[in-house]
């Protein structure tokens, strides 16, 4: 089993193919959980994530009930949930191989039968006055903590 990165509901197609791009270059598979803020297509996101869609494992949910069963159908898949409500921060929390880490949209997070639904909420410090990151940028801080935790960096090699 390996970590997911999933998209819930995106609004911004720049950032959908950041995140692209970010899961391609990790090979960290990406759900995309519809229906998004902009039509979901190659050609929409090709600008964003350049070349990197074909390098990618993307999966769409057409909707959060058909994602929410693809997590019933596996035991050990625990939802991970990055939001600004959590009180642990991220690098206090013990990822596992199996988890899958959900962003929410830009403009509004997850609506809360999504926040419940989460087995674990992690949350980024900031400083005093700031109210969220970009959700691209958010989900490569805790992306790359949780692959550290879990050795998944090996095997990627470093590229020159």
């Amino acid at each position: 089993m390996t970590l997911r990165l999933a998209l819930f509901e995106p609004d911004i197609p720049q950032n959908t193919g950041t995140m692209i791009r970010l899961g391609a270059c990790f090979r960290v598979p990406i759900d995309i959980i519809e229906p998004c803020g902009f039509v979901f297509s190659n050609k929409a996101l090709k600008r964003a994530g350049m070349d990197y869609i074909d390098q990618a494992t993307i999966q769409t949910h057409q909707s959060w009930k058909e994602f929410e069963k693809t997590l019933h159908d596996s035991d050990t898949r625990r939802l991970v949930l990055l939001t600004t409500q959590a009180s642990a921060p991220y690098y206090d929390f013990n990822f596992s191989k199996s988890d899958t880490l959900l962003v929410g949209r830009e403009s509004a997070g997850v609506p809360q039968q999504v926040h419940q639904r989460a087995e674990a909420r992690v949350r980024i410090p900031m400083a005093e006055g700031t109210r969220s990151l970009n959700v691209a940028l958010a989900a490569s801080i805790v992306l790359a903590e949780a692959l550290r935790q879990t050795k998944g960096f090996s095997g990627l090699g470093c590229q020159q």
